[in-house]
């Protein structure tokens, strides 16, 4: 995938302290009941090794079974409970940010586009894996 060198950038405020949005975010037994965009699709599988030069790899599939694909790639700077960056399989970079803001925690995800699909379809994507991460962080206790 060619990229068109533009950010995009979605964000959620989440009611919950950093540390609990942060575990949830980074270890795979959560990442896999929230790292989808609608409830059509689920994570099977997520692999997290949460170090500078360490993978990740989620599995996404449609629940009827009809596609399915491999979202990973590798950590550039990883700063607990506050900063995330990676560089996904195409190339591409992303930098999530966790704010404290007293129980609850911002998080800011800029990531660079890709020329397969409109800016704004891939911002109403990732905005909504963000918001099902909300929803579940919110839910769960």
């Amino acid at each position: 995938m060619e990229t068109v060198n533009q950010t995009i950038t979605v964000e959620t405020t989440v009611h919950a302290p950093a540390e609990k949005v942060w575990e949830y975010w980074t270890e795979p037994q959560h990442i896999t009941k929230w790292s989808f965009a609608s409830d059509d699709w689920h994570a099977p599988n997520a692999e997290n090794d949460l170090r500078v030069g360490g993978k990740f790899l989620t599995r996404l599939e449609a629940k009827d079974g009809s596609f399915g694909f491999d979202l990973g790639g590798v950590y550039d700077e990883v700063r607990i409970n506050e900063f995330i960056s990676y560089t996904m399989g195409d190339g591409r970079k992303v930098a999530i940010t966790f704010i404290r803001q007293e129980n609850d925690t911002k998080v800011i995800e800029a990531f660079e586009a890709e020329t397969t699909n409109s800016i704004e379809m891939q911002k109403a994507g990732w905005q909504a894996f963000l918001d099902n991460f909300k929803k579940y962080s919110e839910i769960s206790k």
